[in-house]
């Protein structure tokens, strides 16, 4: 059974990425280089990491954090999984800030966990980026971005794109300076030449994106 490790070496990212698309290579010069991300040696809890990632959606990240820190109080834990969220009922998450829908969702969440339907991070470690998403997504209220987010960020799986994120297709839209953004499945076929790196594509996409919002107006991203 393969095992994969987590994060990859962003050295040969630069120079893959810099040698298969000469557009994009000229904005990297221009930038500079993306380096490994701190995360990626972090131990973490992903159920833990999908209830933050539900309370954080459709918020501005300090009334999120706000709301974050009523329910680690409430739940007398700093960690959410199935034992601490049943510490709680429904009016206590309510009176904490939490939607009606997140509370749903952070229920289905802790039941899933319960059923052993969440993977852990040494399972993760034996299953592709495919799987780890066909696995999360049927959590209410995870979808597959959250789940992206979490190979890219935390688990530093190396090739991933996340083609429905405003972001990265205003950064594929500027590299390739066409009139309008591409649709997911078109920058889906662009990004082919971008494997097996098309995470760190990404990354230096959003950065195109923030560079451009720099100097008009700002990228809006998914979930802002």
């Amino acid at each position: 059974m393969p095992r994969y490790r987590r994060g990859y070496d962003t050295a040969e990212a630069e120079a893959w990425l810099a040698r298969r698309d000469r557009k994009l290579a000229a904005w990297m010069r221009r930038l500079g280089p993306i380096g490994p991300d701190p995360r990626w040696r972090v131990r973490f809890d992903p159920v833990d990491a999908l209830a933050r990632a539900i309370l954080y959606q459709q918020l501005s990240g300090k009334a999120a954090a706000t709301i974050v820190s009523r329910v680690e109080a409430a739940i007398g834990a700093g960690r959410f999984h199935c034992d601490t969220l049943s510490r709680v009922d429904d009016a206590t998450l309510r009176a904490c800030g939490v939607s009606g829908n997140k509370t749903l969702a952070l229920r289905d969440l802790a039941a899933r966990e319960q059923a052993g339907e969440i993977p852990d991070l040494r399972r993760m470690s034996t299953m592709d980026a495919d799987a780890i998403i066909a696995a999360l997504v049927p959590v209410r209220g995870i979808g597959r971005w959250t789940v992206e987010m979490m190979l890219m960020f935390r688990l530093g799986r190396p090739d991933v794109l996340p083609v429905d994120d405003l972001g990265v297709r205003k950064g594929a839209q500027l590299v390739d300076g066409s009139a309008e953004m591409p649709r997911p499945r078109e920058l889906a076929v662009r990004g082919e030449r971008w494997g097996p790196f098309r995470t760190h594509a990404a990354l230096h996409l959003w950065r195109i994106a923030d560079a451009a919002a720099g100097e008009r107006a700002a990228a809006k991203r998914s979930q802002d």
